[in-house]
Parts: structure tokens; C-alpha cells; sequence
């Protein structure tokens, strides 16, 4: 399993791009993960899945109202990541209101959940191998803190944890 000290496993990650620009054409494009996290402060959240009650009452809404906070105290981006299509999390980026705070980074196939050891299986529930819900402060594609929530819990993952890390990393 990923711990602090370890650097992000390489692989990719898809985002649903809106507007064409900066290189993406509209619709998904794919992010390679170390390209992406080269020389940056990034908070990564993960959750078990798009639109269930937990992630969208709460763990969404807490980093979207924190995004400003965040990004004073040095974060240069923030990603939320599901084992969800990028489609799906385009969807509900958009009823989120994540635009240009939150980046939704779809992990379709659960590559990178896997990669990382932090895997929830879900089957029992019809909802196959999922991303246990954490999050983690990344600087230079290495992982600087990482909580990760026990069973059915949404304790230290949130926002306000993460907000309180990212000044404590200056």
C-alpha cells in the first residue's frame, strides 16, 4: 500500500476537458500522472464512486468551498479521483460546480486505485473494485501526508485536514 515517503505510481488518469484549449480538445483526454504532479503541491482526494451520498454531500463540497484556502496555503491544484468514467465524472463535476477549482480525474479502470493498494471492493454492492476514500498532499509526485478513512467513515479525508496540512507543509 502507498505510504508517505513513496512516489505516485506512473500511469494516467483522464479528465473530461470543456472548453478546448491549453492542448486538450474537448471531451476526454488523458493526463500522465508523473507529467502532471512534476514541481507541484497537489491535494488529491479519492472516493468510492460519482454522485453516491457521502462524496457528493460532503467530501466534494468541503474541497470545492476550500479551494481559495487551499491554494494560499501553496496548493497548486486540487484532484478528486474515482474508479468512475471520465464522462461521469465530467457530469458531475459540472453539478459540483468544480470548475476551475477541483480537477475530476477519472480512474475508469481502477489502474490506479490498484496501483496504489488502496482498493474498496464494493461487489457485494454491485459496484466492483472502487478507490477506498482518502486523501493525500503530493509535492514533486511524492506523498507528504496521507490520511485514509477506515470502513464507512469520512473522519479524516476531508478538506479542513487536508487545509490544516498544507499550511503545516508550508
Amino acid at each position: 500500500m502507498l505510504k508517505v515517503g513513496d512516489k505516485l505510481p506512473e500511469g494516467k488518469l483522464q479528465e473530461f476537458i470543456e472548453v478546448e484549449g491549453n492542448g486538450c480538445s474537448v471531451g476526454p483526454n488523458s493526463f500522465d500522472i508523473a507529467k502532471e504532479t512534476a514541481g507541484k503541491k497537489i491535494a488529491i482526494f479519492a472516493l468510492p464512486g460519482a454522485y453516491t451520498p457521502t462524496c457528493s454531500a460532503k467530501h466534494v463540497p468541503g474541497y470545492v468551498e476550500k479551494a481559495d484556502e487551499l491554494k494560499k496555503a501553496g496548493v497548486d491544484e486540487i484532484w478528486c479521483v474515482s474508479v468512475n468514467d471520465p464522462f461521469v465524472m465530467g457530469a458531475w463535476g459540472r453539478d459540483q460546480k468544480t470548475a476551475g477549482k477541483v480537477r475530476m480525474m477519472a480512474d475508469g479502470s481502477a489502474d490506479f486505485a490498484k496501483a496504489t493498494g488502496l482498493t474498496l471492493d464494493l461487489t457485494a454492492r454491485g459496484m466492483g473494485l472502487r478507490s477506498n476514500r482518502y486523501s493525500m498532499l503530493v509535492e514533486d509526485g511524492v506523498v507528504k501526508t496521507l490520511n485514509v478513512e477506515g470502513p464507512g467513515k469520512f473522519e479524516v479525508s476531508d478538506a479542513g485536514t487536508m487545509l490544516a496540512q498544507a499550511k503545516a507543509a508550508g
